[in-house]
């Protein structure tokens, strides 16, 4: 029968089909992801073009398969998996040998073809990791150093120990857990290199312009090109690794309000020196937004803290500690609840011109063991920052009591910029401290329509009230408020808008009253008074 089937279709033909048709179920089996189309359609174009007799250039077929994958989910433009995926494969089949060999294969000893293979494959990872590094810092903020050795145990592993044992899984599900302990060993041995002090170096992302230029410097380094151009790679590469992003000059400062949802992250830059005040909300057991978005964002900026200031224990503002103190050891750590040093009134510090200065809370409000005499709320550590002209204030949690307290005890206090108390909660925002304060700007960290209402309608009246312009996460996104222009906050969302964001109020900000200047113009989307 089996001559019969053979003259019935030819072999290259099963071959190439039957291949065709298990790596497409494969695919299916395992989700369907980016990479996995792309193999998929790279080989049903190359088996196509074989079977008609056609040989087309690799930059063609790479060109095809992309636009294809393209077509059929144009959102895989956003997904760092389509990048690194077609660019590893164009940097194999651009930078891979071509061996013409005379002997049949074999002629050739086995000791040698697996060395052969193995060489080969340690040349291909190389070149992989090289040409992958700026692509990576573009992505990530971060290059990995021992991607290579990580490889090179893991893609055999998962290619002849997990997937054949997670396919027969499906026919006797007793293997799955086979392939759920192979699985489990690889994980150990990757974090176990994870715990390297240099598995991974971390650099600011850098601009589309610089990044281009490295990827472009990444792939001349790898090719096979005479050793003039390679080092031209090089030269593309060089201003990746040294780019810094612009800080503060002396004696000015700068506060970011994170866009963690309904809690509170606050970034506070001078010249040489970066404070956290608040590390985020905890979403749950395993998340929070210390690893989700505090950590990865300052390293995407380049920051490291030299400073920690927790302001009370809550978790909306303590949730991401942990991953905070992993990211940075070194960090000197403030809080009111145990963790680290106490922050007390009186403590202040000079950076690169710009004071620091602890209000509260007061010595006596801590016991013999170290703990708050009050509640979280209200033994809330507040901070001040200013230089000569500029203020702003940030409070955490603290009640209307202690704000009220705290004004009547620093009259003298003013500051710029305030961060709405308690999230603009009712219980909070007093008018004492308003008047006292007199803020032109107020950054107000809520969640999306938040089971608390927050910004209370209340405290919103007291701002208008007073003339106050205030922005929401919400619809402002990350909001940086600079000493330089004490008058204008920008708001990411707005500066990077995507087209599926909606604002619910208008770009920009309501008139001034006649006879008053007009000097929010970077507010959007701001309310000010109506």
């Amino acid at each position: 029968a089996w001559p019969r089937a053979l003259l019935a279709l030819p072999a290259p033909v099963a071959a190439g089909w039957g291949g065709l048709v298990l790596a497409a179920a494969y695919a299916l089996f395992s989700g369907w992801g980016v990479p996995a189309q792309r193999t998929v359609l790279m080989l049903a174009v190359v088996v196509a073009l074989r079977l008609s007799a056609r040989r087309w250039p690799w930059p063609v077929v790479w060109t095809l398969v992309m636009a294809v994958v393209l077509l059929l989910d144009p959102w895989a433009l956003m997904q760092a998996g389509f990048w690194l995926s077609f660019v590893a494969v164009g940097i194999l089949f651009a930078s891979g040998a071509r061996v013409e060999r005379d002997d049949p294969l074999d002629a050739v000893p086995r000791w040698r073809r697996w060395g052969g293979a193995a060489l080969g494959m340690l040349r291909e990872q190389a070149a992989i990791t090289v040409a992958l590094a700026p692509l990576s810092l573009l992505l990530f903020g971060q290059v990995s150093l021992i991607g290579l050795l990580a490889n090179l145990l893991a893609i055999p592993w998962v290619t002849l120990v997990v997937t054949p044992l997670a396919l027969a899984g499906a026919l006797l599900p007793p293997l799955w857990d086979a392939a759920s302990l192979a699985v489990q060993g690889l994980g150990a041995w990757l974090a176990w290199l994870a715990q390297w002090p240099w598995a991974a170096v971390f650099r600011a992302i850098p601009p589309v312009s610089l990044a281009v230029a490295g990827v472009l410097g990444g792939v001349l380094l790898v090719l096979r090109l005479p050793w003039a151009l390679r080092l031209a790679g090089g030269v593309l590469l060089w201003p990746v690794l040294a780019w810094q992003p612009p800080r503060p000059p002396s004696g000015a400062f700068e506060v970011m309000a994170i866009d963690v949802g309904q809690g509170s992250a606050v970034m506070v830059r001078t010249a040489n020196h970066t404070l956290l005040y608040d590390t985020g909300p905890r979403h749950g057991s395993d998340s929070d937004a210390g690893q989700r978005v505090v950590v990865p964002l300052l390293r995407a900026l380049g920051e490291v803290p030299d400073t920690v200031l927790v302001s009370h224990r809550d978790s909306d503002h303590s949730g991401g500690s942990a991953a905070v103190r992993v990211a940075w050891p070194g960090a000197r750590w403030l809080s009111s609840f145990g963790v680290g040093e106490a922050c007390v009134a009186g403590q202040h510090w000079v950076w690169d011109g710009v004071a620091f200065e602890v209000l509260h809370p007061a010595p006596g409000l801590y016991g013999p063991d170290g703990q708050g005499l009050r509640s979280t709320n209200a033994m809330s550590c507040v901070l001040r920052v200013s230089n000569p002209s500029e203020a702003a204030w940030l409070s955490g949690d603290l009640d209307a009591e202690g704000e009220t307290r705290l004004a009547m005890a620093r009259p003298d206090l003013r500051a710029s910029l305030m961060l709405a108390p308690h999230h603009g909660s009712a219980s909070s925002s007093s008018p004492v401290l308003l008047n006292t304060l007199r803020p032109r700007q107020v950054l107000i960290q809520s969640g999306y329509r938040n089971r608390f209402a927050h910004p209370s309608p209340v405290v919103l009246d007291r701002y208008r009230a007073r003339r106050l312009t205030w922005v929401e996460s919400p619809q402002c996104g990350a909001a940086l408020w600079r000493s330089e222009a004490p008058n204008t906050v920008h708001c990411h969302r707005q500066a990077a808008r995507r087209y599926w964001h909606h604002f619910d109020a208008p770009t920009g900000t309501a008139p001034a009253e006649p006879g008053e200047p007009d000097t929010d113009t970077d507010v959007p989307p701001a309310r000010t008074a109506d």
